[in-house]
């Protein structure tokens, strides 16, 4: 027996086990007079060893005993195990997924190697204050220039 064995059960856990009982009654596998037995004991039954006793010769649902799934990949294992056609939905989306972020991630360093080389923001306007006073606007001259009047 398992460890679970000596633990209580749950209402939810003996309904589960009523449903499959009748599931069994109408696929055939035990008579109406046994059915009533077997829901009347499962009823009565406080732990989980009582309750396995009641379908211990019936099979599963999928038609074998499934472990108990503990984690979280033995449960997405499982649901593909029961639908295999999952697999040919999940690959096209993760296949695009890691497509749009590798995508993103070179036009980022892209534009980001731009911006370095372009020298980061652009350089404000010239105003009028930039420029001199007395009448010469443009670049400074060159070339000697006398202090003398």
């Amino acid at each position: 027996m398992s460890r679970r064995a000596n633990l209580r059960a749950s209402d939810e856990d003996r309904d589960h086990v009523i449903d499959h009982l009748r599931k069994a009654s109408t696929e055939g596998r035990i008579a109406a007079e046994e059915l009533e037995q077997r829901v009347s004991q499962a009823l009565k039954s406080r732990t989980y060893g009582e309750l396995e006793q009641t379908v211990a010769d019936l099979p599963d649902a999928s038609g074998r005993r499934r472990p108990a799934r503990t984690t979280s990949a033995g449960w997405a294992l499982s649901v593909v195990r029961e639908h295999p056609a999952l697999i040919l939905f999940a690959i096209p989306v993760l296949a695009v997924t890691v497509a749009m972020l590798l995508a993103a991630t070179i036009v980022w360093a892209i534009v980001m190697v731009a911006i370095m080389v372009a020298g980061g923001r652009p350089r404000p306007p010239r105003g009028p204050w930039r420029y001199p006073r007395h009448g010469h606007y443009g670049p400074p001259r060159r070339g000697p220039r006398s202090y003398s009047a």
